[in-house]
């Protein structure tokens, strides 16, 4: 098995959060997607979608996405358990995750691909393409982060973790979105109390310096 990585971008670091607080070890590849390393082979044909990270097993299967990445390796090292252990952890925990990765995560990731210089011509992420980096687009970002924003400080208000009392997949996820939001000064301190103290609690797990 050996995981195809690339230091900086969020997503690795979310799959590196995930085996670390699962504490195993994982064979890595390190890929530089700056120099377009992910459209080359063989990993073109391995990977066509050009993300990273990607997971290959030993019979040459490959699993991309980040969290099928973790949902495999869960199923390999079921304790501590990221996912849920019974019916219902398991649907509440992949219900926050939904709601962070596609109202949070996303909004926050195109803002970005949109406003940094480093992106251009890259602003959908796997692709070389003529999109051109668009204002709007970080300004709508940001409009929606807020929406999220205000939608997740009193989940947090009355829980430990985003989807209850204990640590998931969804903490690793969201981690990566306040990240990412703190980069457009949102002022989430003074604005979202419960996300701050949350974040401020989750930056001091060892896992975070992944």
């Amino acid at each position: 098995m050996k995981l195809y990585d690339f230091g900086p971008a969020a997503n690795s670091k979310r799959v590196r959060m995930f085996i670390s607080e699962k504490g195993i070890e994982v064979p890595v590849v390190e890929l530089n997607v700056r120099d377009d390393a992910q459209f080359k082979e063989p990993f073109n044909s391995m990977n066509p979608f050009h993300c990273v990270p990607f997971l290959e097993l030993d019979d040459g299967t490959v699993i991309a996405e980040s969290i099928s990445v973790c949902r495999y390796l869960e199923e390999l090292h079921p304790e501590p358990s990221f996912f849920g252990c019974t019916a219902e952890e398991r649907a509440i925990i992949d219900m926050w995750n939904r709601r962070v990765e596609l109202d949070g995560f996303m909004p926050a990731l195109h803002a970005t691909r949109n406003n940094i210089p480093l992106f251009k011509g890259r602003v959908v992420p796997g692709t070389r393409t003529n999109l051109e980096q668009l204002p709007a687009m970080v300004q709508r970002g940001k409009e929606m982060l807020d929406i999220f924003l205000s939608r997740l400080d009193p989940q947090l208000a009355v829980n430990e973790f985003v989807a209850g009392s204990a640590i998931s997949i969804a903490d690793i996820t969201c981690f990566f979105v306040i990240n990412m939001a703190n980069n457009f000064e949102m002022e989430i301190e003074s604005r979202y109390p419960n996300i701050s103290r949350w974040h401020s609690d989750f930056s001091a797990r060892p896992s975070t310096a992944s």
